[in-house]
């Protein structure tokens, strides 16, 4: 009897032996940490949702990527938890509306689609996105709940709490480590953050050879700043 459990408890050592093997073999994907703190009326952040963070979706970087987004930016909360937002009560809403997107959807694959279709146009986004993403009564009803308030303040804890603190928005870091004025070359820095066993992603050889220099510019967290 002893033998017989002696031989299954060797069995089990090489069984988990080979799949752990296997699976370094096999080159599963470590991934990279993305964290993007936006702010849903910034200029900056809306360009950099729409025309930059695509890049993650429309190439092959999105196997290797952990995406985080956090809305909530150069807002404030005051002692009684009532929440400020930089550019009024509608940058709030908004703020708040892709929390309950994320909410919605944990995926990032789907909630990013639908905050980046709240941003591109952040007047008319209800007669739009909804109809082309759905999730209408689940994130309205997230939002007139005392749900989004928590989701925004758990946020905010985060954004708040970073180290080093947030300097402007849209403030992007990989791995934890802020791009600061390179967030725009985000691409690259995963790629070169990336440590995973699988091959690179093919838009990793495209942009190495297809780097360039653009104008960078950020948003102040000063009280005189204005767009």
């Amino acid at each position: 009897m002893a033998s017989s459990s002696s031989n299954k408890l060797v069995f089990l050592a090489f069984l988990l032996l080979f799949v752990f093997s296997n699976n370094l073999v096999a080159g599963k994907p470590q991934k990279v940490k993305l964290n993007l703190y936006y702010e849903s009326l910034c200029p900056y952040s809306q360009k950099f949702i729409n025309d930059d963070l695509v890049k993650l979706f429309e190439s092959d970087l999105h196997r290797i990527t952990d995406l985080k987004l956090v809305p909530f930016g150069n807002a404030k909360v005051s002692d009684n938890l009532t929440v400020t937002c930089q550019h009024g009560e509608e940058e709030c809403k908004l703020n708040a509306i892709g929390a309950c997107a994320i909410k919605t959807w944990p995926n990032p694959k789907m909630h990013y689609w639908f905050i980046r279709c709240v941003e591109k146009d952040t007047k008319n986004w209800e007669s739009s996105c909804f109809k082309t993403y759905g999730g209408e009564k689940a994130i309205r009803d997230c939002y007139s709940s005392n749900l989004s308030k928590k989701l925004i303040l758990g946020y905010a804890k985060q954004t708040l709490n970073l180290m080093p603190k947030k300097e402007y928005v849209p403030w992007v870091t990989v791995n934890g480590k802020p791009l600061y004025e390179n967030y725009e070359d985000f691409v690259a820095q995963m790629c070169k953050a990336y440590q995973g066993k699988a091959p690179l992603p093919k838009v990793c050889n495209s942009s190495a050879s297809a780097k360039k220099k653009v104008l960078k510019l950020q948003v102040s967290y000063g009280e005189d700043f204005h767009h």
